[in-house]
């Protein structure tokens, strides 16, 4: 009842400031190190929530001279809208633009970009989340380590072999200290030393599927949280998790989306020392595609509540809905259904902020600016196109930021 309450008051509001125009609200991100206390995320010493986005392709645009500039006018649009974290990239492994060409071997020009790409962050006041590697062939991930490993005579029988073997492992360790120890051309500061990083990532939407029981990505959540712990105790860390229940709860089960079980669970893996807060993703019409709108908003509500309610009971850590998004492709979606999806997120942030309850906050899947058009699928927000959804993310920046800024004062 008090969702979709929100919900309402967020399209009222959303008309108001699209009539309003697009002088949103810019943001006012504090300097320090985010830490957290409890169930929330703290930045010196005040408790903040956040309003961001994914943008996936920074690094890889910025590695192209002439295309540089969508991510600062990207950047610079995502802060007038009031936003204040986003979540990349900080991973292309082999590839034709790798970043990591062969295990410790880099291009120094694509590490140039991703410097570049943090100190625009930097500029316009916007933390980052910097995952480190991909479940997914897309940029390489999982099985360009595991072929990697191949190619120097290890016997891996499936890319699950990323998480036991030791030569794999050793892989990606040294990638995590190569980045945590970059020092940026552009700023001078050591990735390690950047407060403009929020939080390490350490693999985005894992999978191991080899092992349902979910202990063999424990084993190696352990090793690496304490691996990255080891050499920076500055940053946050989280897994990167969509939040699919396992076996550690088997009531929890019937919460996950046609009954997914892919490995992971969302309460053992966010209790392991070095994980300070959780992560959930939703993609309804993805995982529930014959279901109908209304069932799928349903679903939602369910999904973000019952992890509320862990990570504020069990976990007693804070909680980030990392990545969430609806497609306007399939046949008769529309418009006004993404705009029902996002009032829903939101609203259930928005309330939660307001209790000063774990959700600290949504990043929705994507951004892009105007004249990416390569990158479009389906899901991405141009906030000069899409209005009505802009004008959503804006008021709710603007309500975070309020709130934010009277807890600040007092």
């Amino acid at each position: 009842m008090v969702v979709r309450q929100a919900i309402g008051s967020f399209f009222f509001l959303a008309f108001i400031v699209l009539q309003q125009g697009a002088d949103q609200v810019k943001s006012q991100q504090p300097d320090g190190f985010v830490q957290t206390n409890g169930t929330r995320f703290i930045v010196d010493g005040d408790i903040v929530y956040f309003n961001g986005f994914n943008a996936y392709w920074m690094m890889l645009e910025s590695s192209f001279p002439s295309e540089r500039g969508k991510v600062s006018s990207a950047l610079e649009q995502a802060s007038s809208y009031g936003l204040t974290l986003a979540r990349t990239w900080a991973f292309s492994d082999g590839g034709p633009w790798p970043l990591q060409l062969s295990p410790g071997s880099y291009n120094e020009s694509m590490f140039k970009a991703l410097d570049f790409v943090i100190s625009e962050a930097r500029r316009n006041k916007i933390y980052l989340i910097l995952s480190l590697v991909n479940n997914y062939e897309s940029f390489g991930g999982r099985k360009q380590y595991v072929q990697w490993g191949r190619e120097r005579g290890q016997n891996v029988s499936s890319d699950d072999g990323f998480y036991t073997n030791d030569v794999i492992k050793g892989y990606y360790k040294n990638h995590v200290k190569t980045v945590l120890t970059r020092i940026n051309t552009v700023t001078g500061l050591a990735y390690k030393d950047d407060p403009t990083i929020f939080a390490w990532e350490l693999i985005n939407e894992p999978r191991c599927e080899s092992d349902l029981s979910g202990r063999t990505f424990q084993a190696w959540i352990e090793e690496m949280a304490a691996y990255v712990k080891s050499i920076d105790n500055k940053h946050l860390l989280e897994i990167g998790m969509e939040g699919f229940y396992g076996d550690s709860m088997q009531g929890r089960r019937q919460f996950n989306p046609n009954g997914y079980v892919f490995g992971t669970d969302f309460i053992s893996h966010n209790q392991v020392q070095g994980i300070d807060f959780a992560t959930i993703h939703a993609y309804p019409d993805l995982w529930l595609a014959n279901w109908s709108s209304g069932d799928q908003l349903r679903f939602l509500q369910n999904w973000t509540q019952i992890h509320v309610s862990d990570s504020s009971t069990i976990l007693k850590k804070p909680l980030l809905f990392t990545e969430f998004g609806k497609s306007l492709k399939p046949p008769g979606s529309t418009v006004n259904q993404r705009d029902a999806f996002y009032g829903q997120v939101y609203g259930s942030a928005f309330v939660s902020a307001e209790d000063e309850g774990p959700l600290g906050g949504g990043l929705f899947w994507q951004l892009l600016a105007q004249g990416m058009d390569g990158l479009r699928d389906s899901y991405e927000i141009v906030p000069t196109e899409q209005r009505s959804t802009a004008s959503i993310i804006s008021q709710i920046s603007r309500r975070i930021s309020g709130l934010n800024n009277r807890r600040r004062h007092g």
